[in-house]
Order: structure tokens, then sequence, then C-alpha cells
């Protein structure tokens, strides 16, 4: 690690981005936090927000690693009491938000503090919904439905790759029907976000890969979304950048805290990019694999968005960003990158039953993401699009 601790201005040097994207000026909540070793900041972050009582949420994986007492004894030592829910699960349902509640209330917390992947930072912010507004998670399937005030939420990301940190949605599976339900509300995005590169320095390879793939895909997808705008563009932009260098360094070198810190900060941008505007298509085509066939999501993206790119091209205005982007064939170079990471695989590779495209394609296009690609879509292009990828 460098005497001196990564900047992000250091990371973005030469990138001709505006000033506001440096200090994440419109990210979804509050403070950005970033660095080596800002894990041990976070009692101090939590007393400044006034809190005694803290709930870490986390799962049971990194509930063994020394990053969960880390910053449990960071809490201790700032004067806060403080409870685990270390139980979080790959993809949380509603059952795993009401079961984090229920330690939530026992414990009557004050502070809830996501420290994980997606999973644990989604639960996190479910728990937040229900604990402070009521009733179930299937109330708040929808945006801004919390009336009343939410308590504060502190996101530590172990990943790179959701950018959930940056947003104010929780993403949270019906238990019975398995609707994945978007929940948010500007009151539930994080009001710190602790963003520390070191904390990903033990993710596994498939992880780092995985993680890194889905983050990509949320920057090429954002930057073409037709609720794109300078600040989701600009965004868009910063992560593609810092996630295409990054991504294979990474890999190469697993502990280059500079490459970590790259894909940290591209993630957590591509995040707030989101957040400021939209997804696409190679998200909606990504969840019915989930679905059926249990692929993990950042293949199931990989795999759909390089066809995505190449179907996108007939709008004139995508293929002029995509241009921007990337010199070059830019569907090419997303696969240089799933090389790398082990992941250029088919559809047909990944076990989908070619029968079942028809069924896929009309579920990928009632997801809510389909309605923002830049180019219109019904299943029957989708299926297009799946059998390009089969």
């Amino acid at each position: 690690m460098p005497a001196d601790p990564l900047s992000i201005e250091s990371l973005c040097a030469g990138m001709n981005l505006p000033e506001w994207v440096l200090d994440f000026r419109h990210s979804a909540g509050g403070r950005v936090v970033f660095g080596p070793g800002k894990l041990a900041t976070l009692g101090q972050e939590a007393a400044s927000l006034g809190a005694r009582r803290a709930l870490i949420v986390t799962d049971p994986g990194l509930a063994r690693t020394g990053f969960v007492s880390g910053a449990r004894e960071s809490l201790l030592g700032a004067g806060l009491t403080v409870a685990i829910y270390d139980q979080v699960r790959e993809n949380p349902t509603t059952e795993d938000v009401d079961a984090c509640v229920a330690i939530a209330r026992a414990e009557g917390i004050d502070l809830i503090v996501g420290l994980g992947g997606g999973s644990s930072l989604d639960t996190a912010k479910g728990c937040n919904f229900i604990v402070s507004n009521g009733g179930r998670m299937q109330d708040y399937w929808g945006v801004g439905k919390a009336a009343q005030p939410m308590l504060p939420f502190i996101a530590i990301p172990t990943t790179s790759g959701t950018g959930s940190e940056c947003q104010s949605f929780a993403l949270i599976a019906d238990a019975e029907t398995h609707a994945k339900m978007a929940c948010g509300d500007p009151k539930a995005a994080a009001a710190v976000a602790i963003l520390d590169p070191a904390l990903t320095l033990t993710m596994p390879v498939a992880v780092t890969a995985h993680t890194g793939i889905d983050a990509i895909a949320h920057a090429l997808e954002t930057a073409v979304c037709n609720k794109r705008n300078e600040i989701s563009s600009a965004y868009a932009r910063a992560a593609w950048q810092l996630l295409d260098e990054g991504i294979a360094r990474v890999l190469a070198e697993p502990g280059d805290i500079e490459a970590r810190a790259r894909m940290q900060l591209g993630a957590a941008f591509a995040g707030t990019a989101i957040e400021n505007s939209m997804l696409g298509i190679a998200h909606s085509c990504a969840n019915p694999l989930t679905a059926h066939f249990a692929t993990v999501h950042g293949q199931a993206v990989g795999t759909m968005l390089p066809h995505v790119i190449a179907f996108n091209r007939v709008g004139a205005e995508a293929a002029a960003i995509y241009d921007s982007l990337h010199e070059g064939d830019l569907a090419a170079r997303v696969r240089e990158h799933l090389a790398v990471c082990r992941m250029d695989l088919t559809l047909r590779d990944l076990g989908v039953d070619e029968a079942m495209i028809p069924q896929l394609a009309e579920e990928a296009a009632a997801q809510w993401t389909a309605r923002f690609n830049p180019v219109a879509v019904d299943a029957a292009m989708l299926e297009g699009v799946y059998r390009a990828a089969w």
C-alpha cells in the first residue's frame, strides 16, 4: 500500500471531468469517503451522525473476516453499542429483510451500517424502510413511498460492482412470488459511503471478474439509456475510463491497490450514473437468465452486453456515444474484457435451453429497465438478441 492514500483526483487525473464528478456532488446520499484504510473512520462518521446504537448488516463470509470486527471496534471506540446481523444471502428476499428487522427492533438501533456486496447493502436499506416506516417490503415497491424519515445509513462496499452505495434503491425479491422489487426513496440513500479499496483485496478472482463486468455494464448502459443527461453521462464516462483500464490490471495483479481503487471508484461512479438515469436491455435480459437458470448476474449481463451494443448501434445517437467511449469496436473491447475474466461464454455454454428463448424474451420485455433502452424494443426484438447470444 502506498504511503499516501490514493485520492479520487489522482486516479482521475487527465480524464477532463467536471469538478462535480470528483466530489460526487450528484450521488444519492451525503458524503463519500475514499481511500485505503478508511474503514477505521467508521466510528467517527457514525458519531458525527449522532448515533448511539448501530446495527452492522453483513453476510456469513465477511463475518469470518477481520472487516466486521474492525468495523465493530471502530464503532465501539466512538462510544456506540453494536449489534450484528450476519445472515445476508445473495439476492436477498423479503424473508432476509424481515430477519434483519427483527434484530434491529430488538436492539433499538438508531444507525444502520451495510458492510459487504450489493446484497448486504440492499438488505440494510430494506431493513431501514420497515424499521423507520413500518409495513412490509412490498409497500415500498416503486419510488418515494416512505412517508417518515429514515435512520442514518452508512454504506461500506467490499466489492466493486453494484454501486449500491451511491444509489437510493434496494433490490429485494418477494419470497412468495419471486418478483424483484426495486424500492427507492431519497431517504434510503447512504448518509455516508465509505469506499476503502483495501476491503476488496480479498475478493476471490471470480467475484472480482463478475462484479467488474457488472460495473462495466452499468457504465455502458447508463451512457446510452434514454434517460441519460449531462450528469449521468459524465459519471458513466468516468466510470468506463476507470473500469476499462482497471479490470485487466486487477485480475493480473489482485494485490494492486491502485487497480482495486480504480475498480471501486469506477463502480461507485457507475452507481451514481444509474441513480441519475437508468439501465437498459442488457440488465432486462439478464434477470430472466438468473431466475430460470441460476446464471450469476455478472455473467448473465456480460454474455448479453456485446450483443446489446451491436443491437443498439442501429440508433445513431447510441452509436455515436459508443464511438466516443472507445476508438474502435466497443463490443469487441467488451469481449476482450470478458475473455480476460474467463467469461466470454455463449448462452449455450451456460446451459440455457434454446427452446426457452421466446419465454425469456417475453419476460425481458416486461422488465422495467427495458423501457429505458435507447432503441425501443419488444419481445420479438429481444428474442433476436437472445438468439445472437445463444
